[in-house]
């Protein structure tokens, strides 16, 4: 099973000069590299130029909550896409490279995976942790999983790395906006810009992953050349389980009463509430077909009895 477990074999591990390299990938092509560096570590096999990743559709829909179906199908989209992109880095000796991301991909018919080979100048450049942590930004896929914006995982990726320090130097704008993957036109206007990537970034970062950031506007003069951010790791959540209190197998805990269907339904969309229960559907039914299905079918099957959730308690999911 893929859970979102708090150790190393769910850690990510990229260069930074890779997370800082002005690139335009989708949120599932991310995803699909996400996934392919955390399964080279998981197999214990590292990551190779010449010998092809599998990745099966149904770790892709445990990692990011969704249906193996809408897995399979975001992960083909993901990867003809991915075949197609180019990107460019300044290496070592300060010369300019330029690469694809995957030299080779393969569709596994009938098995709901595929394989993918990454190129050399990749492979160089996503590793294991080898002590080396000034050249490493790690982050853990839980931390970017529920993000919805590729804009926000593309923020994070980039602030993340500074975390220690608790301040970013300042991001030059232009630059900047490459490394959010925006075209030369998009979102032109300061206001929208702000509106509808930086700001919504930055909400759904804090209210979704460990970290806490802020930013200020680096101006000359009146032109805004810039912005600075504040890095901040969020606390840890204190056990406050005192002696007396109810055990885990408690029925109270169990239950959904006094939760609405807002909450609700941010508990089915939990990665480990899909992880957990996604054997009780089949994928051919239209809850195994779409996240919307799934949605419906588990709001419905909370509401009717509660009590076959029972792996944890029930509002421990809205917690993510």
């Amino acid at each position: 099973m893929y859970k979102h477990r708090e150790d190393e074999m769910s850690l990510v591990v990229k260069t930074n000069r890779l997370n800082t390299v002005i690139q335009s990938l989708s949120l599932a092509e991310i995803r699909l590299i996400q996934v392919g560096i955390i399964d080279s570590r998981d197999k214990n096999q590292g990551l190779s130029a010449d010998k092809p990743l599998r990745i099966e559709s149904s770790r892709y829909a445990e990692a990011f909550g969704v249906t193996r179906q809408t897995a399979y199908e975001v992960m083909l989209s993901a990867e003809k896409t991915l075949f197609e992109r180019q990107f460019s880095f300044i290496d070592e000796y300060n010369d300019k490279v330029k690469t694809r991301w995957i030299s080779q991909a393969k569709y596994i018919k009938g098995q709901g995976a595929i394989e993918i080979i990454f190129t050399p100048a990749v492979v160089n450049e996503i590793t294991r942790i080898d002590g080396k942590e000034e050249f490493f930004t790690q982050y853990l896929l839980c931390q970017t999983a529920m993000l919805n914006s590729v804009y926000s995982v593309r923020l994070y990726e980039l602030v993340t790395q500074w975390r220690a320090a608790k301040k970013t130097p300042m991001f030059d704008l232009e630059i900047f906006r490459g490394q959010l993957g925006l075209g030369v036109t998009d979102y032109k206007k300061m206001n929208d810009f702000k509106k509808r990537v930086l700001d919504l970034a930055v909400n759904e970062i804090n209210d979704k992953t460990d970290l806490k950031i802020s930013y200020e506007q680096v101006k000359e003069g009146k032109k805004i050349v810039g912005f600075k951010f504040k890095v901040l790791a969020k606390d840890k959540p204190r056990n406050t389980k005192k002696e007396g209190d109810r055990d885990i197998n408690t029925a109270d805990m169990f239950t959904v009463e006094g939760l609405n269907d807002k909450q609700l339904g941010r508990i089915v969309r939990n990665p480990a509430f899909m992880a957990e229960y996604n054997h009780l559907v089949s994928p051919t039914s239209p809850a195994g077909q779409s996240q919307q299905g799934w949605e419906f079918e588990m709001l419905n099957r909370l509401k009717k009895d509660a009590s076959q959730f029972s792996k944890r308690p029930i509002k421990d999911y809205l917690e993510y």
